[in-house]
């Protein structure tokens, strides 16, 4: 829809605006800056922005007041066709080969200029794959017709270029924008990312948008993270991508990522994966590995080749002297040494020892599964499916082939969710019983933290199931957000478990206090929060006021007990106590008979 001057600019003020613009068009006066989009998994960069610039120092440097001037002098084209070939001219430049994501208006993609501004050759003149090539559709821009725009982005999908839906929840017609041309690529809006730490309902719309990016095979990427918090929040929930001033400022130049922003992404996912990396440590190589026979190496590679010859299963061979692994044999790498005209007749008759592979893999019975997998995938590539070689006290013991590994970590990983609450994916009641065993056989001083949240039948009663299980999706958040480098569970319901140091639970049942109590208004309409109760049925029928949802954390120190059962027996007892009590509260049993609280 064109734009109309406002009543307040006079004639010669639209006049110099028009000129301005115009001479930037003339002299192509557009620089391009770019910001990267990186993974939230392992700080990789997994693509660049490119935005565009005018003139420095004028009333057209900023790409809005850009983008409004052509709109009103009906240059969009001209404008959109420099920025582009500004772009690509200033990518081929720096070489980039990764993705490159460049800002279109959907209804200058059924122009012919633009179709033929994206042709095979122009491409190929910026040595630039299409694939490399995702075009990011504003949502906040109107759509003329929609069913010819399908067809269109259709089009283009089938040339291999890619799509991204841009400020996805800025407007009313994103879910709608989305399911009709199914984008390789949705970029929510930095208003929804802005403060995410803060804002529990803001994670719930991401949550469900992740949720609903996954199952489609779309990928989500946050824009505008500006704070380490906001990252945080935005990794714990699994959002694949992000871009944003806390991980580097558009520049006109390629920059390497800061390495403590890699680091911060590397150890926020390292804390969320800590249940299952703890499930892993549990399992050694020991459990899956087989012993097969050691060779000598004097034995001619002859008879080697025979042995491989009659043992057609094998894959290879471990050399020993006196019990100890010198090197490995495979039956690929003896085929390659001894292929060609005369590798045969050069190498039979002598050692084995003469071509064996002396840089191998080598790891302890008792190294964990997940470890030893993460080794032997780091290998070059003609190495990554070889076999490794186990030893116990560095004598051989056996070996464990990669597909074993790959096998057990699958097993594993369908384990660990089979023993997840299926509401909170926190670790249920087996593990927290595991959890809890461990520490009270190795006598370990930690203290254990119950959570109940008061009042929360009578919530579920009067808001309903749904809201009740968004409290406790968002209860369950919080826990990891406050206990990142803790063991955390779900025993069912609105009761909940956590693992901490003796010395820190004080500290720690503050700040979950404070962060819930701070949360609480989200829960809730107006109206109630107004009269600071809700009104509902008690157990005899009558209509009585209950307070707001408030946390009750009882806590137990493990050296205290025996056995689990006395534990929970405690811990019982703690929690009794602490619920009589009004609002939010914690309860702290740490010096035998004596209990500590707020």
């Amino acid at each position: 829809m064109k734009k109309v001057f406002s009543f307040e600019m006079d004639k010669p003020q639209k006049r110099a605006e028009e000129e301005l613009f115009l001479r930037v068009l003339k002299d192509k006066r557009i620089e391009t800056v770019f910001q990267p989009i990186i993974s939230l998994k392992n700080g990789k960069v997994f693509g660049y922005e490119a935005l565009s610039r005018g003139p420095e120092l004028t009333d057209m440097q900023s790409p809005e007041r850009l983008f409004d001037s052509a709109q009103n002098f009906g240059k969009v084209w001209e404008l959109e066709y420099l920025c582009r070939t500004k772009a690509l001219e200033s990518a081929m430049k720096q070489k980039i080969k990764s993705r490159l994501f460049l800002n279109v208006n959907p209804n200058i993609m059924k122009d012919d200029e633009f179709r033929k501004g994206f042709t095979r050759e122009s491409l190929n003149r910026f040595a630039i794959d299409p694939k490399q090539i995702i075009f990011e559709i504003t949502e906040r821009e109107a759509i003329d017709n929609i069913s010819d725009f399908v067809k269109i982005i259709s089009h283009y999908k089938e040339q291999d270029y890619r799509i991204a839906i841009d400020d996805a929840g800025a407007g009313y017609s994103g879910l709608n924008l989305i399911s009709d041309i199914h984008p390789n690529y949705i970029k929510l809006d930095m208003k929804l990312v802005r403060n995410v730490d803060k804002d529990m309902t803001k994670q719930s719309l991401i949550r469900s948008l992740n949720e609903f990016a996954r199952f489609t095979g779309t990928s989500l990427i946050a824009e505008g993270i500006e704070t380490e918090e906001e990252l945080e929040v935005l990794i714990e929930i699994g959002v694949e991508y992000g871009q944003g001033y806390l991980i580097q400022r558009p520049n006109p130049q390629i920059l390497a990522i800061e390495p403590y922003i890699i680091e911060q992404i590397k150890n926020e996912n390292d804390k969320k994966n800590s249940s299952r990396q703890e499930l892993r440590q549990q399992i050694k190589v020991d459990d899956i590995c087989r012993m097969v026979k050691a060779i000598s190496p004097d034995l001619l590679v002859s008879d080697v080749y025979e042995m491989f010859k009659e043992e057609p299963e094998s894959s290879g061979y471990c050399i020993v002297t006196k019990s100890v692994p010198i090197g490995v044999i495979t039956r690929n790498d003896l085929h390659r040494k001894i292929s060609g005209q005369f590798g045969y007749t050069l190498f039979a008759n002598k050692p084995i020892s003469k071509i064996m592979d002396r840089e191998f893999i080598m790891v302890d019975y008792q190294s964990a599964i997940d470890q030893t997998g993460k080794i032997a995938m780091e290998r070059e590539p003609d190495k990554i499916y070889d076999f490794v070689v186990v030893t116990n006290r560095n004598r051989y013991y056996g070996v464990v082939t990669v597909k074993d590994l790959m096998e057990k970590l699958i097993e594993m990983e369908f384990v660990y969710a089979k023993h997840l609450n299926p509401l909170s994916e926190l670790p249920g009641n087996l593990m927290i019983e595991e959890k809890l065993n461990s520490l009270i056989k190795n006598g370990e001083d930690m203290t254990v933290l119950y959570f109940d949240l008061d009042n929360f039948k009578v919530y579920n009663d009067v808001y309903g199931f749904e809201k009740g299980d968004i409290v406790l999706k968002e209860f369950s958040i919080l826990l990891r957000r406050e206990l990142a480098d803790t063991f955390i569970g779900h025993i069912g319901g609105d009761d909940f478990v956590a693992v901490v140091p003796w010395n820190q639970a004080e500290l720690r049942c503050r700040e979950i206090i404070r962060a819930f109590d701070l949360s609480v208004r989200s829960f809730y309409r107006e109206e109630d929060i107004s009269k600071g109760f809700i009104l509902a049925r008690n157990r005899h029928e009558e209509e009585e006021a209950f307070p707001l949802l408030s946390v009750s954390i009882a806590g137990v120190r493990t050296v205290l007990y025996k056995n689990i059962y006395e534990l929970s027996e405690a811990a019982a007892k703690v929690k009794k106590i602490c619920k009589k009590r009004t609002g939010s509260q914690y309860c702290l049993k740490v010096r035998g008979s004596d209990l500590e609280r707020e």
